[in-house]
């Protein structure tokens, strides 16, 4: 096969890797499938997360949140450091070979709510305020949502099946319950997952129905439903930030009552 991808293209990528791109000459080659280093992309105001780049491998990433998405060869580029993994130990022994000076202007770290996370900024980042990442927040209130539908879920199986049990020592046909939409009590659970995840104004015609048979059957999951999706309002119409503070806390105190 010719052309780009034969003989002849992977010669030219050859020359270009090993002779043009200074790849060879890279001062972090050495170490780059474990760790990349951009201090000169360091800012007062900084991301910390871990995200799965190949293979399912986990990295942890530092940002610079005024760069906005920058590549980190550009001036104030964006990533100001890639490490392989998430432990805490071998990320921070990795971070604080950026300059002190610098680590200690840095004012604020947005960063999920993970344990290793904090580590991480309470001792490269000493002086910067820690900020949970709002997408986290909303994350996990949504997943509580979903946890509260799956325990539901498995309690209707367990009741199913025994009733079916029960059925067959009678001697008798088993019929499971039709609710008004065609589900059985399992089926409205199982297909109510992405009604869950939605705003209630997105609802098509048959999720409105299903949401209605499924709050109506299991109360406290509207409950939870609804302040999840007035946590997510809240985030994403409040620029005021003491506002907001005293909005959630509202919303807390109406979930305690």
């Amino acid at each position: 096969m010719g052309g780009f991808y034969g003989v002849g293209g992977r010669a030219l990528l050859r020359q270009y890797r090993d002779f043009q791109s200074g790849f060879k000459d890279w001062h972090q080659r050495a170490h780059a499938k474990d760790w990349l280093l951009y201090p000169q992309n360091l800012g007062t105001h900084l991301s910390l997360d871990e995200t799965s780049l190949s293979q399912g491998e986990l990295y942890t990433i530092l940002t610079n949140k005024a760069a906005k998405g920058a590549r980190s060869d550009r001036r104030c580029g964006s990533i100001v450091a890639i490490v392989a993994g998430t432990k805490a130990e071998t990320v921070i022994e990795v971070l604080k070979q950026l300059p002190q000076g610098q680590r200690n202007k840095v004012a604020e770290i947005t960063l999920d709510m993970a344990g290793n996370m904090g580590l991480i900024a309470k001792k490269c980042f000493p002086k910067a305020t820690q900020v949970t990442d709002r997408f986290h927040v909303q994350q996990l209130a949504l997943q509580a949502v979903q946890d509260m539908r799956i325990k539901y879920r498995w309690e209707a199986l367990d009741a199913e099946n025994q009733a079916l049990e029960q059925a067959k020592l009678n001697q008798i046909d088993y019929q499971p319950e039709l609710l008004s939409n065609g589900d059985t009590v399992k089926q409205l659970l199982a297909r109510s997952r992405y009604v869950l995840y939605k705003k209630a104004t997105d609802w098509t015609e048959s999720q409105q129905e299903r949401a209605s048979l499924l709050f109506n059957r299991y109360p406290d999951l509207k409950q939870a439903y609804e302040l999840s999706q007035s946590l997510s309002h809240i985030f994403e119409n409040t620029t005021d930030k003491l506002y907001g503070l005293a909005r959630l806390a509202n919303r807390s105190a109406e979930a305690m009552a």
